[in-house]
């Protein structure tokens, strides 16, 4: 009988350990805010402060995380201090909207995100990727996706 339990402990162990060599560290967070609504998304591309070999890979993602803006709301983006001290910026539907920021929070007014930045024309959506920038001669090292819509007026 010993034996027996012997054996089933170590198995148990043996399992034990294998869960938690399966979970992954989860990357930090970044956050939206309109009004009293939030969403919060980990990273769509992700590389532990080394960069991302295809960025544009990373910002063609679909995001998974959608939130409502009237043209008068604030947007507030909070990321995570992690993502704050490599530097940060905001690339909508491709192309760069701000230079890289050091600040964990930032407001910005709802109507900046509806003007399509090339020609000037009034959007109904935008893709959002905020973009952990690193240091400048090794590019990014991760990238959080959401989708903000035009509220119907």
């Amino acid at each position: 009988m010993t034996i027996r339990r012997s054996a089933a402990a170590v198995g148990a162990v043996t399992l034990g350990l294998l869960a938690l060599t399966s979970c992954t560290k989860p990357t930090p967070l970044a956050t939206v805010t309109v009004g009293g609504d939030s969403v919060s998304s980990e990273a769509s591309c992700y590389n532990d402060g080394k960069p991302i070999s295809d960025i544009k890979s990373c910002l063609s993602k679909a995001p998974e995380k959608t939130i409502t803006v009237h043209p008068t709301d604030q947007v507030r983006i909070g990321v995570d201090p992690a993502i704050a001290d490599k530097g940060w910026l905001i690339v909508t539907n491709g192309s760069p909207r701000t230079q890289p920021m050091k600040e964990t929070y930032r407001s910005f007014s709802g109507s900046a995100f509806f003007t399509d930045s090339t020609t000037g024309a009034s959007v109904k959506s935008i893709v959002l990727n905020i973009v952990e920038s690193g240091d400048s001669s090794s590019g990014a090292a991760g990238v959080w996706t959401f989708k903000l819509v035009q509220a119907d007026q």
